[in-house]
């Protein structure tokens, strides 16, 4: 709480956090995760935030980048910090790896959220508090500006952000001065570490902070606050793109989850198209795409639709590929290398698997990456097998090699498997699956059933019961 002997400066980052504290939940089990990397800003932030709430509403987390010679001693600093305050204390180290030409900066900034978010869900914190203020945002949007971002890019740092994945993040000391906070953290005879890093201006952000901005402070003294009206405008467009993407996007759904009709799609203009497709694969989770990306990936669609090819796309984006199948198209986790059409046994053979069956309830593939459920069912059931055929000979789980038949009623012609997929709309690269023979007979095949044609299977009732089979690939978290 303020006391008689806080400054009027104080008393604004004070009030910054009572009003951040008056959006959370009343209750003594509500628990608030400060970022604390042992700077000013974070310093000051856990103080007031402790002021305002307790010692008991309050955890301090702390990630260990291991980037600099001194990062040991940082995290014992804030160790001991948080311990004069009273106020729990957790860490985690992790290992910063750069990707696709990312930046230092850009590949430690998410491992860093990734791991502030895991200690949030292992400690139930409600919301994760960050100490930016006023002087971040402005070198934020004024870096955006300058690598020609778009409205989400100059939008910058949201107050409070929720996208439903993980703990919202709250940076109640966004309308505050750096400059500010250091007067406060003076006042309160704090101590705080600084990253020798900071003052290198290889970095952009910091040959900003220390080149830049000190020379518009002098020819424009309010430039903080006329960067954050830009980016409070920037935010307002952002959500209005937003809202007519869902609308777009609800329009242009698929019969599968996640598909989008493609025709529905290139009906669009291309401004429109760009705008659904980002929102489309953001809803998706996949990394974010710049302009350019998203532009190469309605103009291989458009191509596509003309040329009838929907093969023919390439287009691959942070480990998934976009596949094309009659009107709809898909994200999926692989790469376009890999054979998108399997109708004439293309793919390569993987290893096969023996099983001798006696009861188990499920076959797990580690090469196919999933698994077969064997599930009880009754002897009316459609697909149901029997467990006396499950027993009669081995089962293999094979690479399909082409040309295999299949027999959906016991008298009913034998079909290719080419020609059953594409009657059930399966995509080519979907095909993958690994067929089930019983001995040398094709017993079964994921998206399309029991092959009839294999005399066990349409022999007389068993008395041991009948099973259904299932194929379950592993999840895949992007």
């Amino acid at each position: 709480m303020t006391s008689d002997t806080d400054t009027p400066a104080s008393r604004l980052v004070i009030d910054a956090v009572r009003a951040a504290f008056a959006d959370v939940p009343v209750s003594p089990h509500t628990l608030i995760a400060v970022a604390l990397s042992g700077g000013l800003d974070s310093t000051a932030l856990l103080d007031a935030a402790v002021r305002c709430a307790g010692q008991t509403r309050v955890i301090a987390l702390h990630i260990h980048h291991g980037l600099s010679p001194n990062a040991d001693a940082w995290a014992g600093h804030c160790h001991v910090f948080a311990q004069a305050l009273g106020v729990r204390f957790a860490s985690r180290q992790v290992d910063v790896v750069r990707e696709g030409g990312e930046s230092l900066e850009v590949a430690a900034r998410d491992v860093r959220y990734r791991a502030l978010h895991a200690l949030c869900d292992e400690h139930g914190a409600s919301a994760l508090w960050l100490a930016h203020h006023a002087d971040d945002q402005a070198e934020t949007v004024l870096l955006q500006l300058l690598r020609g971002a778009g409205m989400a890019g100059l939008a910058a740092m949201a107050p409070q952000r929720a996208d439903g994945a993980s703990t919202p993040r709250v940076r109640p000391l966004l309308h505050l001065l750096r400059a500010q906070l250091e007067h406060y953290a003076h006042e309160r005879d704090l101590h705080w570490i600084d990253d020798e890093s900071n003052a290198d201006t290889r970095y952009a952000r910091n040959a900003l902070r220390h080149d830049v901005l000190p020379a518009l402070a002098v020819r424009f003294p309010s430039f903080r606050d006329t960067l954050a009206r830009t980016s409070a405008h920037a935010a307002s467009a952002q959500r209005l793109l937003d809202e007519l993407a869902r609308i777009d996007m609800a329009s242009t759904q698929g019969d599968d989850e996640g598909a989008l009709r493609l025709s529905a799609v290139l009906a669009f203009d291309d401004e429109r198209a760009i705008n659904l497709l980002r929102f489309w694969m953001c809803s998706l989770g996949l990394q974010a795409a710049s302009a350019a990306r998203i532009g190469e990936v309605l103009r291989q669609l458009r191509d596509a639709a003309v040329s009838r090819d929907g093969h023919a796309l390439r287009i691959d984006h942070a480990g998934f590929c976009l596949r094309a199948y009659r009107d709809a198209i898909f994200w999926e986790k692989g790469d376009s290398a890999d054979p998108a059409d399997l109708d004439d046994g293309a793919n390569p053979a993987r290893m096969a698997s023996m099983l001798n069956w006696d009861g188990e309830s499920i076959w797990r593939l580690p090469h196919w990456r999933g698994t077969f459920v064997f599930k009880p069912a009754a002897p009316g059931d459609e697909d149901a097998i029997s467990e006396a055929t499950l027993r009669a000979a081995p089962l293999g789980a094979r690479s399909r090699a082409g040309g295999e038949r299949l027999r959906l009623s016991a008298d009913g012609p034998g079909r290719t498997l080419k020609k059953l997929f594409q009657e059930r709309g399966v995509p080519g690269w979907k095909r993958d699956v690994p067929l089930v023979f019983l001995g040398e007979t094709l017993l079964f095949v994921p998206l399309i059933g029991v092959n009839r044609a294999c005399t066990e299977v349409s022999g007389e009732l068993s008395e041991l019961g009948y099973r259904r089979i299932e194929w379950q690939p592993d999840l895949v978290i992007a």
